[in-house]
This record gives C-alpha cells, sequence and structure tokens, in this order.
C-alpha cells in the first residue's frame, strides 16, 4: 500500500503528520511513502534527507493521485478532491460538522474519512490521541510566549540590591493543556494556582505544586467521557466573584477553558479585567473557539487597561518540529492498530469502538 502526506495550505499551519521517524516505520511495515516536495521545510529537513530513508518527494497531486491512505492534518480543499482516489483512506483532523460540504464531497467519491479529533477517551486510544499531545505542546507553548511579552522576571532572585519576588501565574482549566502550563511555569519559578470545573482536578493541580482554587460547594461538573460541562447561572455568578478576586493578585492567567463542540465559555469579562495589574498577560488557548476572555481576538495581540491578551492561533504550530513528531507518532499508532501484516493491508472494523467513534461513512446534514 501506498501512504502519502501533504503540507497544508495554511499559513498558520506547519506541522505534518510524518517524520523520519514513523517514516521508516512505516516502511518497515511494508509501505511505500510517497511526501509532497519540500515536506520538511519547517521541520529542518530536506528533501534529500527524506529520500534517503526511503520516501519519494513528489508534487502534492501526484500524492493524493496515488495514494491508498493519505494523511493530512486539515480537512482538504474542495480543489484537492478531485485527484484523491475512489475508496482512499484518509486519516486526520476534520471536524466533519463545520466542514460539511467537503466532508459529503468526499463520501460522495467513497473516501473513507477517520477523523481522529473524535478518538474515544478510552486508555487503549491514548497513544493515538492527536488532541491531548497537541494540547500538552500548546500548554507549553502558551507559557514560554506568555513570558516572552512579560516585563518581569519569573523566578525568586536573591540579590545583593534586594529580593525579586516570582511571578503569579493563574492557570483557568486543569485538562491537558492547562496541567501542562501549571508544571512549566512551575519550572521556570512561578507561584502557580489553577481552577477547574471538575473536582478531580484538584488532586492533579496539587501534585504540579499549584494550588487549587473552586467555588465552595460546588459540585463537579464533568462529562462521562472527562470532559468539562457548561455551568449554570448559579454556578457563574459565584465563579465570577471567586474569579475577580484571584485575578486581582495575577501577573500571568493562561485560559484553555472549551466545552467539546461548542463556543468556548467566556469567563473573563471587562468588569475583571479592570481589576488586574497593568502589565500582566493574559493568553487565551481557547481564542479560535470563541475565547476565554471577552477582549480576545483570533491572531492578535490585544492590549486593554494596560493588560496584554495574546491570541495567537495553531499554537502547537508554533513549535512545529515537536509538534509534529507527537502528531506523527500518533498517526503511526493508529495506522498500525488497524494494519494486518499477513495481509500487508489496513482493517477498518466497523465494530471496534475506536473505528465506530471516528469513522465518518454517512451524509451530513
Amino acid at each position: 500500500m501506498i501512504i502519502g502526506s501533504i503540507l497544508e495550505d495554511d499559513i498558520y499551519e506547519k506541522r505534518t503528520l510524518l517524520s523520519p521517524e514513523t517514516i521508516k516505520k512505516f516502511i518497515q511495515l511494508g509501505f511505500n511513502v510517497n511526501i509532497e516536495n519540500n515536506f520538511g521545510r519547517f521541520l529542518n529537513i530536506n528533501d534529500q534527507d527524506f529520500k534517503n530513508i526511503g520516501a519519494s518527494c513528489i508534487v502534492k497531486n501526484q500524492v493524493l493521485r496515488l495514494s491508498d491512505i493519505i494523511l493530512k492534518i486539515n480537512c482538504p480543499r474542495l480543489d484537492e478532491i478531485s485527484f484523491i482516489r475512489e475508496n482512499a483512506i484518509l486519516i486526520g483532523n476534520f471536524y466533519p460538522h463545520l466542514n460539511k460540504e467537503t466532508i459529503n464531497k468526499l463520501i460522495n467519491k467513497k473516501v473513507k474519512i477517520l477523523s481522529l479529533e473524535l478518538l474515544p477517551r478510552i486508555t487503549r486510544a491514548q497513544s493515538m490521541d492527536i488532541l491531548s499531545s497537541q494540547a500538552n505542546i500548546a500548554g507549553y507553548k502558551a507559557v514560554i510566549d506568555s513570558i516572552y511579552e512579560f516585563n518581569k522576571a519569573v523566578p525568586m532572585m536573591m540579590t545583593a540590591a534586594g529580593t525579586i519576588t516570582p511571578a503569579k501565574f493563574f492557570v483557568i482549566g486543569a485538562g491537558v493543556a492547562g496541567l501542562q502550563a501549571i508544571a512549566t511555569a512551575k519550572r521556570l519559578g512561578g507561584v502557580v494556582s489553577a481552577t477547574d470545573v471538575r473536582l478531580a482536578s484538584k488532586e492533579q493541580v496539587e501534585s504540579l505544586g499549584g494550588k487549587f482554587v473552586f467555588v465552595e460547594g460546588a459540585q463537579s461538573l464533568e462529562t462521562s467521557g472527562g470532559y468539562a460541562k457548561e455551568v449554570g447561572e448559579d454556578y457563574k455568578r459565584k465563579q465570577e466573584e471567586l474569579l475577580k478576586k484571584t485575578l486581582a493578585l495575577q501577573d500571568i492567567v493562561i485560559c484553555t477553558a472549551l466545552v467539546p463542540g461548542k463556543k468556548a465559555p467566556r469567563i473573563i469579562s471587562e468588569e475583571m479585567l479592570g481589576v488586574m495589574k497593568r502589565g500582566s498577560i493574559i493568553f487565551d488557548l481557547a481564542v479560535e473557539q470563541g475565547g476565554n476572555c471577552i477582549y480576545s481576538e483570533s491572531g492578535k495581540i490585544i492590549e486593554k487597561f494596560g493588560i496584554k491578551i495574546l491570541g495567537f492561533k495553531n499554537v502547537p504550530s508554533r513549535i512545529s518540529e515537536t509538534a509534529s513528531n507527537l502528531l506523527s507518532r500518533n498517526i503511526y499508532n493508529f495506522i498500525s492498530s488497524i494494519f494486518d501484516k499477513d495481509t500487508k493491508s489496513v482493517k477498518i472494523d466497523e465494530n471496534d469502538e475506536i473505528i465506530k467513534s471516528i469513522y465518518i461513512k454517512d451524509l451530513l446534514n
């Protein structure tokens, strides 16, 4: 079988779904690997390096036309669909309900679509979980970029001229990205606190050295899949009072709160910004889903009340080499799990729990 991957036609997307490490592994399984020319330009890898390990570097349209399995981070453009062969397998991160027209065209062409952002949160799927691997990177990078914009030192320093107090970090949302942000801020010497609607996060936050901030008397708001639920009006009112007091003490705030399939909850209001210290930083990792902060704008740095609000797009792509290495391992782990070594082919078992969750085979309304 031929497996192929192309670059994304998006200035904010520099990641890839194949790396030299995973290309070698796919070739060992018996695949031929085709990649687009200049595939490693954001990974510090040239075409000759890929050729030396057995990959073929060809033009994009040929990659799409020849491949039995196509790896693509985002949904194909409508003009790319014409080059994809019937019955090809398309694997990536497609958010089908946001791309209905494209998905339906692919289904009509009998393309088998496996959208990995829909993976169930089960133990067997952890090594394939592209959302978690990229959220880890995003949480780390949010702290690094926030410190770059911050006009003070982060760790406590004892000097002959006096003591420099450590910066205070507050992380909103203690999922994968939030926990990585906590760990990174602690490693760099910050004093860290965090909040989440899921009480189960308390132990995780405290294990990383952070202080857990929670609405007193509230119940945990967590889905059976481990994601955060939307909160009610009474909880919102209590949360706002708590956050206002907490934000007044912070230097850097990392926002990571998301509700699957819905717009990001608006958490930081104009009134809350008004109590924060001038020179503070807010990094809104939820900006592409609407943002946790009232003034966040996707792809921009906004300044309000002397506070910088960072709304970078596609944060994992800002460290594309590391992000790509993790993504490519996720992809390899998934494909190797459905690869039959005897027939040298992949088998899509529609009764399998993972395949049931990610296989988009019916037209979307």
